[in-house]
C-alpha cells in the first residue's frame, strides 16, 4: 500500500501534462463561450423566456436579465486567464462559479457534460496547473515548479475515467444491448451522413454500435493507462468522438473529451506540445525548466484538500449509484438519473396538457402551455416529473394572481420510452398543487408497464 501511495500520490513528476491540460481546458472553455453567443442561445434560452426550471435547492439561482451576458463574458476572461496561467487561482474559482452558475439558470439545459466542466474545474481550483509555462511561473519564481506531486496529474485521470467506465455500465441494459435502443431510433435519421448513411438505417449497424460503444466506455480507461495500448486508445479516442460529433448535435463535448484525454500521455509527449507552442508563441520553454519541486503544503492546508478530494471523489463514485433508493424503472421516473453519466440512453417525448381547477366552484379550463414556456421547455417538460411538479406550481401561483380562488393544477400527461406505445405518465386524478419537491420517491407517478433490466 505504502508502495502504491509514493508512486500515485506522493512521486514527484513533471508538470509539463499539468501544463498542457490547463492550456487546452482554458482554450475549449473560451471557445465554448463563443460558440454559445454567436448561435444566440443566450438571449433564446435564458432572456426570452417568461419562466426557468430550478434544480432542487437551487431555485434562488436565476438568469441575470441582459446582465446574464456579463456572466458569460466573465467566464469567458476566466477561461482565457486560465489558458495563460495569469492569476489562476483567481481564474479557476471565477470560471466554477459562473460557469455552474450558468448551468443551474435553468435545469431544461442540463447535460452530462456541463457537469463534467464544473466538476473538472472544481478539481482545478485544488491543482496547482500554474506550476509550469504559465505567466504566473514566469512573474513570480515562487510559483515556478518543474515537479510535482503524482496526484495532481492523477486525479483528471481518476476523474475521466469515472465518467468512462460509469457511461459504459450504464449501457449495460436491455434496452440498449437487446434491443439496440435508442439507436435503432435515431440513426436511420442520419441517412445524408457520407459514407455511412446507407448503413445506418440496418439493423445489425444500431446493433454494433450499441455494443461496441458499451464495450469503448467500458475499456477505454484502462487502455489508455496502459503504454503499450496508449496510442491505440486514442485513436479509438478519436474516432470515436468524432463520429459521435457527425452523428449526433453534442456541440464541444468530443472535442473535449479528446484534449482531455492527453493527460494520460507521458511527459515526454508534452513537453514536445510546448516546445512547439513555445515556438510558435516565441516562449523559451527552457526557462521552465527549473528543477524546483513543489513543496508539501502546511499540516493544516495539506489536511484539507486532502479531505476536500476524498471526498469529492467518494461523491463521484457513490452518487451515480443513488437511484438504487427509489423504487420503479429509472429510465421512466428519472429520480436519480441525472449527474450519474447516463449518456444519450433514452428516447424519450411526452404530452402534457395542464388542466387548472376552481377548488370551491369546480369551474375549470386547460392551459396553452406556449404562453408561459418555449417550445424547447415545453417538449422537456412533458417527460420529466420534476419539471411538471414545478410547472404547475408556477400554474397556480401565476392564476392565484390572476384572482382564482383554491387552484388545483391536474394533469393529464402521456409519455413513450424508447419506442414503446406511450402510456399515462402522471396520475391524473392527483391535484400537483398539494404535492411537494423532495428527495422521496413521486408517489403519483404511474408505474412502468415494461421492464428494463441492466445497472
Amino acid at each position: 500500500m505504502s508502495t502504491f501511495i509514493n508512486k500515485h500520490i506522493k512521486t514527484q513528476v513533471e508538470a509539463a501534462p499539468l501544463a498542457v491540460f490547463r492550456i487546452l481546458f482554458g482554450l475549449m472553455m473560451f471557445m465554448s463561450i463563443v460558440r454559445f453567443w454567436s448561435y444566440g442561445w443566450i438571449d433564446k434560452l435564458y432572456i426570452e423566456p417568461k419562466f426557468f426550471f430550478s434544480y432542487y435547492g437551487f431555485e434562488w439561482i436565476k438568469p441575470l436579465g441582459n446582465y446574464t451576458y456579463l456572466l458569460f463574458i466573465i467566464c469567458g476572461l476566466a477561461s482565457i486567464f486560465i489558458a495563460l496561467g495569469y492569476k489562476y487561482k483567481w481564474a479557476i474559482i471565477t470560471f466554477f462559479l459562473s460557469f455552474t452558475y450558468i448551468e443551474l439558470m435553468d435545469k431544461t439545459t442540463y447535460l452530462n457534460h456541463y457537469y463534467f466542466i464544473s466538476i473538472l474545474s472544481f478539481l482545478m481550483i485544488f491543482l496547482p496547473a500554474n506550476a509550469y509555462f504559465s505567466i504566473d511561473a514566469a512573474k513570480n519564481p515562487k510559483k515556478a515548479f518543474q515537479y510535482v506531486p503524482a496526484w495532481t496529474i492523477n486525479s483528471i485521470k481518476i476523474l475521466l475515467g469515472i465518467v468512462y467506465f460509469y457511461a459504459g455500465l450504464a449501457k449495460l441494459n436491455s434496452d440498449w444491448l437487446l434491443k439496440a435502443m435508442p439507436l435503432k431510433i435515431w440513426l436511420p435519421s442520419k441517412f445524408d451522413v457520407p459514407l455511412l448513411g446507407n448503413l445506418l438505417s440496418q439493423e445489425w449497424v444500431q446493433y454494433a454500435f450499441s455494443w461496441i460503444g458499451a464495450g469503448y466506455d467500458l475499456a477505454i480507461p484502462f487502455l489508455l493507462l496502459y503504454r503499450r495500448t496508449r496510442p491505440f486508445a486514442f485513436a479509438l479516442v478519436v474516432i470515436f468522438h468524432v463520429l459521435t460529433r457527425v452523428l449526433f448535435p453534442i456541440g464541444m463535448f468530443p472535442y473535449i473529451m479528446i484534449v482531455s484525454t492527453l493527460i494520460f500521455f507521458d511527459a515526454k509527449v508534452h513537453r514536445t506540445i510546448l516546445k512547439y507552442l513555445g515556438l510558435l508563441l516565441k516562449i523559451d520553454v527552457n526557462r521552465f525548466n527549473t528543477d524546483k519541486r513543489l513543496p508539501i503544503p502546511s499540516t493544516l492546508k495539506n489536511k484539507m484538500t486532502k479531505w476536500v478530494l476524498i471526498l469529492f471523489f467518494a461523491i463521484q463514485l457513490l452518487f451515480p449509484f443513488r437511484y438504487l433508493l427509489y423504487p420503479g424503472e429509472l429510465f421512466w421516473t428519472e429520480e436519480g438519473y441525472r449527474f450519474s453519466w447516463r449518456v444519450m440512453l433514452m428516447e424519450k417525448s411526452g404530452y402534457a396538457q395542464f388542466k387548472v381547477v376552481n377548488g370551491n366552484t369546480g369551474r375549470w379550463f386547460y392551459v396553452d402551455n406556449s404562453d408561459f414556456l418555449t417550445p424547447f421547455q415545453e417538449k422537456q417538460m412533458a417527460f420529466q416529473p420534476d419539471f411538471i411538479l414545478e410547472y404547475a406550481h408556477y400554474l397556480k401561483e401565476h392564476f392565484k394572481k390572476d384572482g382564482h380562488k383554491n387552484v388545483q393544477v391536474f394533469v393529464d400527461s402521456r409519455v413513450a420510452l424508447n419506442g414503446r406505445l406511450s402510456t399515462t405518465f402522471v396520475d391524473p386524478k392527483t391535484d400537483l398543487v398539494q404535492e411537494r419537491e423532495s428527495f422521496a420517491h413521486k408517489k403519483w407517478i404511474i408505474p412502468f408497464k415494461d421492464e428494463i433490466k441492466g445497472i
